[in-house]
């Protein structure tokens, strides 16, 4: 389980608001995902597939509010989620969202939990090529 964050993501409840707001204030670039009402964040220099190039920072997005995306998450990125849900209710967490495909599954598979804390934080299971 690599354990590291890798992404955040912030709730909107109007996204091109939001996308206006973090493009003009911070430079972010922005993509916004066919079908998925969802923008991809890049907050540095990116690659081809929009994964930072850079050490120092990760990317993230813009989702609808709602579900387990009430407050901005962070996401932690592991090996497998399967295996990390088991880990998170042994001690004391609880799954919102089980593992489930980003898209067509390409991408990869997303889930979220309650920590012992009572924060929402994300998982991320990166795709197969």
């Amino acid at each position: 389980m690599h354990g590291k964050v890798g992404h955040f993501e912030i709730p909107a409840d109007n996204a091109e608001r939001a996308r206006k707001f973090y493009s003009s204030t911070f430079g972010w670039m922005l993509t916004e995902m066919p079908g998925m009402d969802y923008t991809m964040v890049s907050t540095g220099p990116a690659n081809e597939q929009g994964m930072p190039k850079e050490p120092g920072y990760i990317g993230g997005g813009i989702g609808k509010r709602g579900g387990p995306l009430e407050h901005t998450v962070v996401t932690i990125i592991v090996d497998e989620i399967t295996v990390a849900e088991k880990a998170i209710v042994k001690n004391g967490g609880k799954i919102l969202v089980p593992k489930q495909p980003i898209g067509d599954g390409t991408m990869g598979h997303t889930g979220y939990f309650r920590d012992s804390e009572g924060n929402v934080v994300g998982l991320y299971q990166a795709g197969k090529a």
